[in-house]
């Protein structure tokens, strides 16, 4: 077996076996994490694919932004820690049918599409074109985006100071 059907293979074991880790898992703290090592290996079946930029991307915004945000969020709180999964209702049935035959349907598709195997090419790098792209062709969305993002984390700092300062108020006025 060839070097890279191996690595392909032990991260499809990974992202997988995180992945169920995160839905199954009782502790929102251990979801988080798994969900960190679900992320990590779809960001290694990426580069194994070639695809650099989205790689990249990957850890950059999933892991290395919006999941730290989460963690932040799940540790600081305490709601976060006084969560029960036990209590929640889920209908087993309907939810197992519509598994099974999900399942089902997916095995079918796989099972009956016929494949078309390539040979690969030789490896090029995405990035540069990407690179230039942006840089070029596609700088004025490219710096627009940017000034959104600007204007979206300056208007989310706003809000939570306006909603520090009015609780502040708020139980100051509760105490008295």
């Amino acid at each position: 077996m060839e070097l890279t059907a191996i690595l392909f293979y032990l991260f499809s074991i990974l992202t997988v076996g995180a992945a169920a880790v995160m839905v199954f898992s009782r502790n929102i703290v251990h979801s988080a994490f798994a969900l960190m090592f679900a992320l990590v290996g779809v960001a290694s079946l990426y580069v194994l694919l070639y695809a650099d930029f989205l790689a990249a991307t990957q850890l950059l915004v999933y892991v290395g932004g919006i999941l730290i945000l989460i963690l932040f969020g799940v540790m600081l709180t305490t709601q976060g820690h006084n969560l029960n999964f036990k209590s929640v209702s889920v209908n087993l049935i309907p939810a197992s049918i519509l598994s099974v035959t999900a399942a089902g349907l997916l095995i079918f598709a796989f099972t009956t599409t016929a494949w078309a195997f390539i040979e690969p090419v030789e490896r090029s790098e995405t990035v540069y074109e990407l690179g230039m792209l942006l840089m070029g062709d596609y700088i004025l969305p490219f710096i627009i985006v940017g000034v959104l993002l600007l204007i979206a984390i300056i208007g989310a700092i706003l809000m939570s100071t306006r909603l520090a300062t009015t609780s502040d108020t708020t139980s100051s006025d509760l105490t008295e």
